[in-house]
């Protein structure tokens, strides 16, 4: 949470002031030509109700817009738009700025050994259907 909070205050003193925590999952989740709304949902394993509130929100602030499906004309994709494009690359950069700090202030065989581990426990979780335990 709290490397969280710096993200999305650094996020706001570079120019998206509009931008929050929970428009994570759609900036995490979009690919790169665009994603369905429903797709998306699926891979931040959230209700479609949520996902469609975040991309209408994201929309109205101009970091996404909604276009036609090529493969499906029924279809309808969320695509990053310039401004949403920007702010996902500004996001990957303080991240990787905040990391590099983290790991300077951890000592680099910590940090190495920190981010090891937190790829094993994704590699666990990721294929977790919603609220399973061992």
């Amino acid at each position: 949470e709290a490397l969280a909070r710096r993200l999305y205050g650094e996020l706001a003193r570079h120019g998206f002031p509009d931008l929050r925590l929970s428009h994570g999952p759609v900036f995490r989740h979009i690919l790169p030509g665009g994603s369905r709304a429903s797709a998306l949902a699926e891979r931040a394993q959230m209700t479609k109700q949520s996902m469609a509130y975040l991309v209408e929100a994201l929309r109205a602030a101009g970091y996404v817009e909604i276009v036609a499906d090529p493969t499906d004309g029924r279809a309808k994709l969320v695509r990053l738009t310039a401004k949403g494009t920007r702010a996902q690359r500004t996001a990957l950069q303080l991240s990787w700025q905040l990391e590099a700090e983290y790991g300077k202030r951890l000592g680099p065989a910590k940090a190495r050994q920190l981010r090891r581990l937190l790829e094993d426990l994704y590699d666990v979780v990721r294929d977790e259907p919603s609220g399973a335990s061992s």
